[in-house]
């Protein structure tokens, strides 16, 4: 396994793209947590978004971790330009001319993919940690790592994108199509929702239920929003008279079902590049 990580990652170190798009990856979210923790002044009113809580213990594992999550179309375009450029750049053909197989080529995009998602995992977990004990006003260590399972569906949630663009990358061949085609896909899942929510199941969870089964939603219910989670969102409902009764917590119903669309992928991966005369 380590002689076809180490493949990927010589070929990555020669991808100035990959290198760039990703480093802005990790910048953004840095920047995002600088940002929430400026203090901003209007006149005679000062306001600090680290000061309504988002980064206090355990309540940061959630936000950073969502946040984090709506950033990773940026390492969804290192992974399909990647599988794009073995098509362009005729790599994929000489890598299985060496005697590289396309069953142990899989496996190296899917461990690459693997190490994209522990390393990003890993540079969230650290800026959660250094922000937390800066602003968070518990620092227990018992509450300080509760709620870490979110940490593990984030990793999840990244290792089952990154397979469905690397499943698309194969699929297509095209970076710019592959993108294309994700977009779309995401936009059919959007209708299709609406669909079953406004038109057919009118009133009901059940369009909610459905939609948990296709890949993006599941992938997306892995960490729900965590907003309605803080104090002032929750008092401000209470006063409305809304009850906001929403389970945040990680489902094992979920990931499992998260799990099973990664295997899908990567055996669909596998299984188009088999029958591809390249």
């Amino acid at each position: 396994m380590l002689r076809l990580l180490s493949i990927e990652l010589h070929k990555l170190k020669y991808n100035k793209s990959a290198k760039v798009i990703s480093i802005v990856y990790f910048i953004l979210i840095t920047f995002i947590a600088l940002i929430a923790s400026v203090e901003f002044k209007f006149g005679d009113f000062n306001f600090r978004i680290a000061d309504q809580g988002i980064f206090n213990f355990p309540f940061i594992w959630h936000f950073n971790t969502w946040i984090a999550g709506i950033l990773k179309l940026f390492l969804a375009i290192v992974i399909v330009s990647m599988m794009a450029n073995e098509y362009s750049n005729r790599t994929l053909k000489q890598n299985l001319i060496d005697g590289l197989s396309k069953k142990e080529f899989v496996i190296s995009k899917f461990l690459t993919v693997v190490l994209f998602s522990f390393v990003s995992t890993l540079f969230v977990f650290i800026v959660s940690l250094i922000l937390g004990l800066i602003f968070s006003d518990y620092n227990e260590i018992g509450i300080i790592f509760s709620d870490t399972e979110y940490l593990l569906a984030y990793f999840i949630n990244l290792v089952a994108f990154f397979s469905f663009c690397l499943f698309i990358g194969i699929l297509v061949k095209k970076s710019a199509f592959a993108l294309g085609f994700l977009l779309i896909w995401s936009i059919i899942e959007g209708i299709i929702y609406g669909f079953l929510k406004w038109e057919m199941f009118k009133n009901t969870n059940l369009a909610d239920n459905i939609m948990q089964l296709f890949p993006l939603a599941s992938m997306s219910n892995l960490i729900k929003e965590p907003f309605s989670r803080l104090g002032a969102v929750q008092s401000a409902a209470s006063q409305l008279g809304e009850a906001l009764d929403k389970d945040y917590s990680v489902q094992f119903i979920t990931v499992l079902i998260v799990l099973i669309w990664t295997c899908l992928f990567v055996y669909g991966s596998f299984a188009i590049l088999k029958k591809r005369d390249l």
